[in-house]
């Protein structure tokens, strides 16, 4: 999977987690909804992406890298 994927995948993942720990825990949570959409955005513009850089360390390619390796 690539690191895109996987980044899409994770803040998938962290808006579905957020809603429903504010909706079975606390309301507060919702701020956890806010920060995930925030970076999304900030990253959009920006470029960069703390998860990018934690998932890069964990050995995840980026799509490119992967094309390049998939060819014989």
């Amino acid at each position: 999977m690539s690191l895109e994927r996987i980044i899409m995948a994770f803040a998938g993942f962290m808006v579905l987690l957020s809603m429903a720990l504010t909706t079975w825990i606390n309301h507060n949570f919702i701020w956890l909804t806010v920060f995930v959409g925030a970076n999304l955005l900030q990253s959009a513009f920006t470029g960069f992406c703390p998860a990018a850089i934690l998932f890069k360390k964990l050995g995840a390619k980026p799509a490119a890298e992967l094309a390049m390796t998939d060819k014989p």
